[in-house]
Parts: structure tokens; C-alpha cells; sequence
């Protein structure tokens, strides 16, 4: 009988109130290496002690991937949401806030043609 394979994404909460997001198909050894500081190089490193504030787990490789690439290109206050599973935060600092957005656009286009 075949073993069936997880993999989990993890967010850890660091000394210096960053998060450090990465992925792994076994999370309590995975995380036992960043408390300890097994590799010098690591982002954890200088950054301990680490917490475990998130997981989820993924029983396709794939997606498991894409979520964790997804999530390391989000800003503090966004993890920081999803972290605390709080979907309002979330949504808010999801939203574009550039001069280029839709919404700053649309707004132009209607007060120029008035």
C-alpha cells in the first residue's frame, strides 16, 4: 500500500516581527530546524526564537507550491491576516492603492467628462 504524501505551507512568526513563509513534507521536524538554527544562511537564523503561527496542508505538490510562492510576494499586514484568519483584513490589504488602480482610473474618466 502506497504511503499517501502531504506537504505543509507554514508561516512562522520571528524575533524581528517578520514572517518567514516556506513549505515541507514533515512541519514538526522542519520546524525543529528553525528553532534550533541549523543553518547559518537561513532567514530564521539571526531571527530566532520563531513561532509556528500558521499551517495548512496540501496532498497536491503543485498547489502547495503556488500557495507558498503566493504568499512570501504578500506584505507583513497581509500575512498578518491571514495568520489571525481575519478575512476583512485580508480583503482591505489585498486592494490596490496605486495611482494606476481601476478604481483611482474610473474615477478620473467620470470627474474628466464632468
Amino acid at each position: 500500500m502506497a504511503k499517501f504524501k502531504i506537504l505543509y505551507v507554514y508561516i512562522l512568526s520571528c524575533a524581528d516581527r517578520t514572517y518567514y513563509t516556506g513549505v515541507t513534507n514533515d512541519l514538526e521536524r522542519r520546524l525543529l530546524q528553525h528553532k534550533l538554527g541549523v543553518n547559518k544562511m537561513a532567514y530564521t537564523f539571526t531571527r530566532r526564537p520563531v513561532e509556528l503561527v500558521y499551517y495548512e496542508s496540501f496532498n497536491n505538490y503543485l498547489l502547495a507550491i503556488e500557495w507558498e510562492s503566493r504568499i512570501k510576494k504578500w506584505s507583513n499586514k497581509k500575512k498578518r491576516a491571514l495568520v489571525e484568519s481575519d478575512w476583512n483584513k485580508l480583503k482591505e490589504a489585498s486592494e490596490c492603492k496605486n495611482a494606476t488602480s481601476h478604481k483611482f482610473h474610473s474615477k478620473f474618466k467620470l470627474n474628466k467628462n464632468n
